[in-house]
């Protein structure tokens, strides 16, 4: 399985999933390295120097780092050559306004490509306060055979399966892997899956934190992969 890793803060090495997505994927990881790019974290003033370095064809699996980088997920999208739609499992919206304009940020990124990417065709998101707690089967019903962009960012998860350092919400992992089998057996094309919500050492992250973290990661990578593998 081909596998793109974004790495801005070297959390996928400190915790041991980037060593063992090396055991996994083999020759099908590419990593792009950001961690000496200034101007990255939470607002983004780099974002064309990013997009510049990211390959050409991209693997359909991401992991882009922490939820402080959630804006990758417009960036990465920037390389769609089709219309899809955004689901987005998160226990925040990333559709605020931004705080300075004209830069993006992690928490106004779906905003930005609601306004900048022409081929965003429809957005979902499920479990920020007010939206659905779950993928309705209309939705899935309605878009038949069109390509369905999937962002998850683990903070939607209780404390026991994720640890960021943002406001977590109470599904558990269980349920998460149950919402991607949904979407991506749903009838729809699946064009990326990317994942965030890691604790870096340097925001605060422990021992713990970062053992939880890979745990899901892998319990993650090997759903997704056998998902995609059918």
């Amino acid at each position: 399985m081909k596998v793109l890793v974004t790495d801005f803060s070297g959390v996928y090495r400190e915790s041991g999933f980037l060593l063992w997505l090396k055991k996994e994927a083999g020759e099908g990881l590419t990593i792009v390295d950001y961690t000496r790019l200034e101007g990255t974290c939470c607002y983004c003033t780099a974002q064309e120097k990013i997009f510049s370095e990211l390959p050409s064809r991209l693997p359909v699996v991401r992991w882009i780092d922490s939820g402080d980088y959630h804006y990758m997920s417009h960036l990465l999208a920037r390389r769609e050559k089709e219309p899809f739609h955004l689901l987005l499992l998160d226990h925040h919206p990333d559709n605020q306004d931004p705080v300075f304009e004209g830069v993006l940020s992690c928490g106004a990124w779906v905003k930005a490509m609601q306004e900048e990417n022409p081929l965003l065709q429809s957005v979902l998101s499920v479990g920020p306060e007010g939206c659905p707690e779950d993928i309705p089967e209309t939705w899935l019903r309605e878009r038949r055979g069109e390509r369905l962009y999937v962002s998850l960012d683990k903070d939607i998860m209780d404390r026991p399966w994720a640890r960021t350092d943002w406001t977590q919400g109470a599904y558990t992992l269980p349920q998460v892997k149950e919402m991607l089998r949904r979407a991506m057996e749903g009838g729809m094309q699946v064009a990326a899956v990317d994942i965030c919500g890691e604790l870096p050492v340097f925001k605060g992250g422990c021992g713990e934190d970062l053992r939880i973290n890979f745990e899901t990661n892998k319990e993650l990578y090997k759903h997704i992969t056998t998902l995609l593998n059918q």
